[in-house]
């Protein structure tokens, strides 16, 4: 960075030589020649006389070097003088012993010279320098330089105690606004001496240490009138519990970049009180600030956003905090300028900053060492400021995420968890789009909406000014889950529309316009006909960016959730079990085993996993993984396969019979190690000879292994629970067709008689559920004086309560599958198409309110914290506690393959489920057999899915 420089064109007197122990002004007493052309100037920024002798004042923090560089030593060369005519009267400490000093003050705590504040420092008025008060010096003659230098010190010592007085009230803030620029503090026979170049450059400069001033004094301002009150009001403006995390989010880390900006404006100070009126360069200082602020200059702009958010909101909300703010614009300080200006400051300083240096860049003269320096820090500058570019972007968008969320209107009762807290979520685009009425008799066949596409749903609203002009946006459709969500035609021809016009006369109200509108279409792949959307874009280019918009949210939800599945699909069969197809020759299906309709997984001796599946034709039994399946009873279509592995059995209800097979046994002829003959002598028949089996099901009641079965005959139906035993518990009971028939079943209980349009069962924990076309009845076998318990939900509420009397309406027209026991002390009822929650007591909870599933559910299952919901052609996965959907697994003719393997753990009953395969050759199609494996995070493989049950919660019903 050193350069080759010409020095000024300077007179040296003959006979002149250096005098002892010379005063800061003495050592430089010569001015330049004032016949010299100014061109002869070639370089006015090598060393000043104050660079080589410092001011002297104690205990004052210095700065670099103000030359060349701040990182390297220059040798001395000969100076430009003249900047020491117009040299402080503080930096002559021989000649002015009393001169002013800077005084301490609170900002000097931990950083550089800060000038004291205004309130601290008093001294006479200040009149700028003017030509007539300049013209009062009287220059020497260049053939008098032999005369003493005593008079002429004397001279400049007057003016430069006009121009420090100035300097020192401008960066106190006592200036006259007015009197706030560089050529008012410096003689115009400097500004001609420099030159129109230097002059323009040394008032850019300026103007950098003024708005860093007025920077930091807006940054003060935060705190003393904004942040501190806040915290001290009394009453309070924000709640006590809430005023910690206001003041975070709105303020953020401000107090750093004041704390920055503080050592950068000291040494600016410094440098301006040292080297004015000629300031060489500030860059030094710039580039070292920039490289400690850059951190919390990108945390703070990047959450600008929501600062700025947070701080509306809690405007329009809180009337406390509006009269505060009225309150704060009083203050004359403040300049009526309002919250947002000053949060905004440290967005925009960077920016004008940068702008600034720029154009000092552009008018520096040849030779100047800023022309090697400046580029630098210009280069960090807008590095820095493209790089926070997309935090900015992210956290608007963000902003714009929750103003859309929190203007939402749900409909009435309905719970809908859209995922809002998770700080992953965004919107990723909105607008204005048209529906068409379908009513033909409607006077105005279109409708505004609102559609908001975030990255998990898509939004249809209609957008009203409520109260206060709050903007509220209503849900005119069920929002659709981007899953579900399929694209239709974006090409269409545009269609007008008729709309009256905006001139507001009588006539032109009845004239017509025509706007184009461009339509495109949405649709609900589980709903195609009913929840189909035609909507209409006011433009070409705008259907085109839904299109696009649409296509691109669609894709990153499908990765993110195929990275993040709660339940992963593992194949376990796709080609073995087949039913006739359209390839399939004639007579050639009768060798097929026809389609799957439930199948187990147990363990055989030799811990061989071995795989019951049910099928059209029979129950075959094989290897998992193996295609070779054996078909080893002829029961077809068996409506449900229950393995016992603790207790040996193998059960089947088969048409109106249930009947129980050894397990052991099973296995053996599955694996050819016993003749088939050998399975029949383990038969014992449980149910079907005096009346129809309707259903059954099994599970712990009171800790012991219970059968529950529905026995219909004549006009009742009623409900058997069975007790498994072991060998040991075995009792000979005699029976007609024999003598020493060994049952492995006893009675537990009595018979409960229910409803005739009973159709399932759930066992319970002390009782057992009956689904009802009414509703679900809990029972007690074991309870003979009071067998009912009650029937749930109970809507004994209702004609009090409308929300309640809603919730009844809608539950009457579902299906009830079951119950649930919720993670939140709650039951959760299952409907084919909803869910409600219920206290222990039956009662309806969360406000009666309800989730709508988007399928049509034929069956569900449990297993951790989820609900798994099977139609014909999806597999629903919400979380149980919120009804939040987490996941959805496709598919064709999906069936869940009932089943219950109760063995120690019931998460370890492999949850298997069937749906149409990939192959469709002359063997028929295949049905694919795949299990749904729970996964957990890395993070979490040790936290066990379940949650601990509270003691005591489920007293009376204890599930």
């Amino acid at each position: 960075m050193h350069n080759q420089r010409r020095y000024p064109y300077v007179t040296i007197p003959p006979g002149a030589s250096p005098l002892p122990n010379p005063s800061p002004l003495q050592s430089y007493p010569y001015e330049i020649e004032h016949n010299a052309p100014s061109g002869d100037l070639s370089n006015p920024w090598d060393r000043t006389p104050t660079a080589l002798n410092p001011n002297g004042r104690p205990g004052e923090l210095r700065s670099r070097s103000r030359t060349r560089s701040a990182y390297e030593p220059i040798p001395p060369t000969i100076s430009f003088p003249e900047p020491e005519l117009h040299r402080f009267a503080s930096q002559r400490t021989t000649l002015h012993p009393h001169s002013p000093r800077h005084r301490p003050s609170k900002s000097d705590d931990g950083h550089g010279t800060l000038p004291p504040s205004r309130d601290h420092v008093a001294s006479a008025p200040f009149t700028p320098v003017t030509p007539d008060s300049a013209s009062s010096i009287h220059y020497l003659p260049e053939d008098d330089w032999e005369a003493p230098v005593n008079q002429l010190t004397r001279e400049l010592s007057n003016v430069s105690l006009h121009s420090e007085e100035g300097l020192r009230r401008f960066q106190t803030g006592r200036l006259a606004e007015k009197d706030e620029e560089w050529h008012r503090l410096v003689p115009a026979e400097a500004r001609e001496a420099l030159g129109k170049k230097e002059v323009e450059r040394q008032s850019v400069l300026f103007e950098l240490f003024k708005s860093e001033r007025d920077y930091v004094e807006d940054l003060k301002l935060v705190t003393e009138v904004f942040i501190e009150p806040l915290q001290f009001a009394n009453p309070p403006v924000i709640a006590p519990d809430k005023l910690r995390s206001f003041i975070y989010e709105v303020f953020y880390n401000l107090g750093p970049i004041t704390v920055h900006h503080e050592h950068m404006l000291a040494a600016l100070f410094e440098r301006q009180l040292d080297q004015h009126p000629l300031v060489q360069s500030v860059t030094d200082i710039v580039l070292e600030t920039c490289f400690q602020f850059q951190s919390d200059y990108e945390s703070y702009i990047k959450h600008y956003p929501l600062a700025e958010e947070r701080h509306r909101t809690e405007l329009s909300r809180n009337k406390s905090y509006q009269a505060f703010m009225q309150k704060c614009s009083q203050d004359p300080r403040v300049r009526k300028r309002d919250m947002i200006t000053f949060l905004s400051r440290p967005v925009t300083r960077l920016p004008r900053l940068h702008l600034i240096l720029e154009h000092i860049y552009k008018i520096t003269q040849p030779g100047h060492p800023d022309l090697e320096d400046l580029p630098l820090l210009l280069s960090i500058l807008s590095d820095f400021l493209k790089s926070t570019q997309p935090g900015i972007a992210a956290a608007e968008n963000r902003v714009k995420y929750w103003n859309v969320c929190e203007s939402l209107t749900m409909p009435k009762g309905e719970i809908i968890d859209l995922d809002w807290y998770n700080e992953s979520r965004s919107l990723v685009y909105s607008g204005p789009v048209a529906r068409r009425s379908k009513s033909e008799m409607d006077w105005h066949p279109w409708t505004d909406l609102f559609v908001a596409l975030l990255d998990n749903y898509l939004l249809l609203t209609k957008e009203e000014r409520g109260v206060g002009g709050i903007l509220k946006r209503y849900i005119t459709s069920r929002p659709i889950p981007l899953e579900y969500l399929k694209l239709g035609s974006f090409d269409g021809q545009p269609e007008s529309r008729k709309e009256r016009s905006e001139e507001g006369g009588i006539l032109d109200s009845l004239r017509a316009q025509y706007k184009p509108i461009y339509p495109f279409t949405v649709y609900h792949s589980a709903d195609k006909l009913i929840r189909r959307y035609t909507l209409y874009a006011p433009t070409e280019s705008a259907r085109e960016k839904w299109r696009n918009a649409l296509i691109e949210a669609k894709g990153i939800d499908d990765v993110r959730r195929d990275a993040n599945k709660w339940f992963a699909p593992q194949l376990v069969d796709d080609g073995t079990f087949r039913s006739p197809g359209a390839h399939t020759p004639r007579g050639f299906g009768s060798k097929a085993s026809g389609r799957v309709v439930n199948a187990v997984s147990f363990t055989a001796a030799g811990g061989k996993r071995l795989m019951a599946v049910g099928c059209a034709t029979g129950i075959y039994v094989g290897s998992r993984g193996d295609t070779n399946f054996r078909k080893i009873l002829s029961y077809g279509n068996p409506s449900s396969i229950i393995v016992l592995q603790d207790f040996n059995k193998f059960i089947v209800h088969h048409e109106s019979y249930l009947l129980s097979y050894s397990l052991d046994l099973l296995a053996r002829v599955a694996m050819y190690q016993a003749p088939a003959s050998s399975l029949d002598a383990s038969l014992e028949k449980i149910a079907g000879g005096d009346g129809t089996v309707l259903f059954c099901s099994a599970g712990r009641i009171k800790q012991r292994m219970i059968i529950v079965y529905a026995l219909k005959s004549f006009f009742q139906i009623t409900v058997h629970a069975l007790e498994a035993c072991n060998l040991s518990e075995l009792r000979r009971t005699p029976s007609r067709g024999s003598q020493n028939a060994i049952l492995s079943f006893r009675p537990f209980g009595e018979a409960l008689y229910v409803p005739k349009d009973a159709y399932s069962v759930i066992p319970l924990a002390k009782t057992i559920a009956i689904s009802t076309e009414k509703g679900i009845v809990i029972a007690d076998p074991t309870d003979t004086v009071r067998q009912v318990v009650s029937v749930v939900p109970d809507f004994s509420g209702a004609a009090s309560n409308t929300d309640m009397a809603d919730l009844k309406t809608r539950c009457e027209d579902a299906k009830p599958l079951g119950l649930i026991r919720a993670e939140s002390g709650e039951i959760l009822v299952i409907y084919d198409t909803l869910g409600c929650y219920i206290t222990k007591h039956g009662v309806p909870s969360r406000k009666n309110g309800f989730i709508r599933w988007e399928t049509k559910a034929t069956s569900f299952a449990h297993r951790g914290s989820h609900v798994l919901l099977f139609s014909s052609e999806f597999i629903e996965i919400r979380s149980l506690s919120t009804g939040r959907l987490d996941q959805v697994i496709e598919g064709n003719d999906i069936r869940l393959l009932l089943h219950t393997n109760m063995k120690s753990h019931s998460v370890d009953d492999t949850l298997l489920v069937a749906m149409r395969g990939t192959k469709d050759d002359k063997d028929g199609v295949s049905d694919k057999i795949i299990e749904l494996v729970q996964t957990a995070e890395f993070s979490s493989m040790q936290t066990p899915m379940a949650s601990t049950p509270v003691e005591g919660l489920w007293d009376e019903w204890d599930m």
